[in-house]
């Protein structure tokens, strides 16, 4: 059995902890019946992650496993790890969601996403970046009562993903710790109009509204000040023509909007020119979220 999980963007912009978005680019793990417990990793973060004690994966797919079969079994787990480490696509989520699908494959029992995504929630406390790697789309999340609470939708397939990934990471607990613990009220009421316009411009594709809609005062600037070459990244991106430019997630990693195949292209290109020791790359929107192949 292998399991796929997309990449997040999360946060976009004014949608602090409740917009996400799921992208085109998975990690994969591969479960086999084994005597003996195995496992090997292809790509990102090979060399450093642990194979063993204090994986996060291993850790919560035998916790489940156990659960629901009631005893412990041996596997052999290949990982190819595709997104990258605290750079703000979601890689924890995916770790977390793939474990949980996992489990549940391996134990043949019943594959409940709202389930599995209100167990994740125990171990990741952000819903915008579970809600859709468990269901891909374009997630409108709020957590209540140890449950997940979202509204889903697929976005305009003519739409691209413009990421850059600085080669740089951020700690998303050291970027939180960051933000000031007590916001203004004008600022709050700016941030809920600009996450609500930018859902209904991407749910009506009214995209002249998205500019205005991505602003923010509750998160961004904070975070990007950590690292300023940011601000140059996001000037250069809606210079280049992109819709919308916003920090991914807590960072350090960029998402920018393009209207179609072309636009993402002359936006990568002007990006990879200006911000050459960064990786830059187009992505499709996910609309599957966790799933399987045999």
């Amino acid at each position: 059995m292998t399991i796929f999980v997309p990449a997040t963007s999360a946060n976009m912009g004014p949608g602090f902890d409740a917009l996400g978005v799921a992208l085109k680019f998975y990690n994969k793990v591969e479960i086999l019946p084994s005597r003996f417990f195995s496992v090997s990793v292809r790509g990102e973060g090979a060399r450093f992650l642990k194979t063993k004690s204090g994986n996060a994966f291993l850790s919560i797919f035998h916790k489940t496993y156990e659960r629901l079969v009631g005893k412990e079994e041996a596997f052999r787990f290949r990982f190819e790890n595709n997104i990258p480490l605290s750079r703000g696509l979601g890689s924890s989520s995916a770790a977390i969601v793939s474990a949980l699908t996992a489990a549940r494959y391996m134990a043949k029992a019943p594959i409940d996403k709202r389930e599995i995504l209100n167990e994740a929630l125990t171990y990741e406390t952000h819903p915008d970046n579970i809600t859709p790697a468990v269901f891909g789309g374009f997630c409108v999340c709020a957590s209540s009562d140890s449950k997940v609470i979202f509204s889903r939708f697929c976005l305009d397939e003519n739409l691209r993903a413009v990421v850059t990934i600085p080669d740089k990471s951020t700690s998303t607990r050291f970027s939180r710790n960051a933000l000031p613990k007590k916001i203004k009220i004008e600022d709050a009421t700016f941030n809920i109009a600009r996450s609500s316009l930018l859902t209904a411009a991407l749910l009506t594709r009214d995209y002249e509204l998205l500019r205005e809609a991505c602003a923010d005062r509750l998160h961004q600037t904070t975070r990007m000040r950590l690292f300023p070459r940011l601000f140059d990244v996001q000037s250069a991106a809606f210079e280049a023509g992109a819709l919308m430019a916003t920090l991914s997630g807590s960072g350090s990693s960029f998402f920018s909007l393009a209207g179609d195949l072309d636009a993402a292209r002359k936006i990568a290109s002007v990006l990879r020119a200006r911000f050459s020791s960064f990786r830059t790359e187009i992505f499709e929107f996910d609309a599957l979220g966790a799933h399987s192949q045999e």
